[in-house]
């Protein structure tokens, strides 16, 4: 069944999951005046595993089964969700942010729609790379060279804040690869699928998290609001509006956020914890977005 043309609800909540999304960098930022980056990881996670198994359960939902071949298929599917998409991207922010800015973290996000190109091209069908979609990646990816600094490139030497700017960019490359593995998922109701992979998560970062950070000491209310941000807003009620919109106007429509949330990070980075970005950084944005923009052209034109 073909989704319907977007309704009102559907661009209000497109705004606000961009909202949420790039407020995420915020929440990340003060959460690591209390915590470490693995800790950051581990609550959010946790939380919002509580928060989606409750809603799963709660509208019948439940989680996948596991009788059937389908069935372990699925779990499979949430195992590599939850890795790529949940607990390795969240710990390689968390622990960038301590180095980058909230604002700099942020704009990496618009690298993975791009990075998904070539991914589909590989395990999707039907998902090929056109001449469009190659020029959208180029451009793309010469904002992704000009992020990570073209000196740290050419020199081999990119220190800690440039060891910070790649763990960014590897989170992007983590979300690409979880987008990919979901995608290839077999089809099924998405809280149960999301539910699934976020208490999968959990099991997964919390002991690593206690291993390597120990049990975190007494952490200022500020970090308390950040992970109690992270886990109810852009973790577990961004996940129930996603499938709302994924539901009612489509996934495609639903990729019109990747627009917003470097933007709305920067802002948020600048308003609220006074960060500043070089020149460069913009320019990169500028780039990434423009590529993404020429990568989507012939889609947006099918949709019309």
């Amino acid at each position: 069944m073909r989704p319907e043309s977007p309704t009102l609800t559907a661009w209000l909540l497109l705004f606000l999951l961009g909202l949420i999304w790039g407020g995420s960098f915020l929440g990340v930022a003060l959460a690591l005046t209390g915590f470490g980056p693995a800790w950051v990881a581990a609550i959010r996670i946790a939380l919002a595993a509580v928060i989606l198994l409750g809603v799963a359960f709660a509208t019948g939902q439940g989680l996948p089964a596991w009788a059937s071949d389908r069935g372990r298929r699925i779990w499979l599917h949430c195992a590599g969700m939850a890795i790529f998409s949940n607990a390795l991207p969240f710990t390689l922010l968390s622990w960038g942010q301590r180095h980058v800015t909230s604002g700099y973290a942020g704009i990496t996000m618009a690298v993975v729609p791009l990075l998904v190109l070539p991914l589909a091209h590989v395990f999707v069908p039907g998902e090929r790379m056109t001449p469009r979609k190659v020029a959208g990646f180029a451009v793309g990816f010469a904002g992704v060279a000009l992020l990570i600094g073209p000196a740290a490139i050419l020199s081999g030497e990119a220190g800690t804040d440039g060891l910070a700017r790649l763990a960014c960019i590897a989170a992007s490359c983590s979300y690409a690869v979880g987008a990919i593995i979901t995608r290839l998922a077999p089809a099924g109701p998405k809280l149960s699928f999301a539910a699934a992979g976020l208490l999968i998560a959990a099991v997964v970062i919390l002991p690593v998290a206690l291993l390597s950070e120990g049990i975190p000491a007494s952490p200022p209310p500020a970090a308390l609001l950040g992970v109690l941000y992270l886990g109810i807003l852009p973790t577990a009620l961004a996940t129930v509006m996603l499938v709302h919109v994924i539901q009612t106007a489509g996934p495609s429509f639903l990729s019109l956020v990747n627009y917003q949330v470097p933007v709305w990070a920067v802002i948020i980075g600048w308003v609220v914890l006074g960060e500043t970005l070089p020149a460069q950084f913009l320019a990169a944005l500028g780039l990434i977005l423009a590529g993404l923009a020429t990568s989507q052209i012939r889609l947006s034109r099918a949709r019309a």
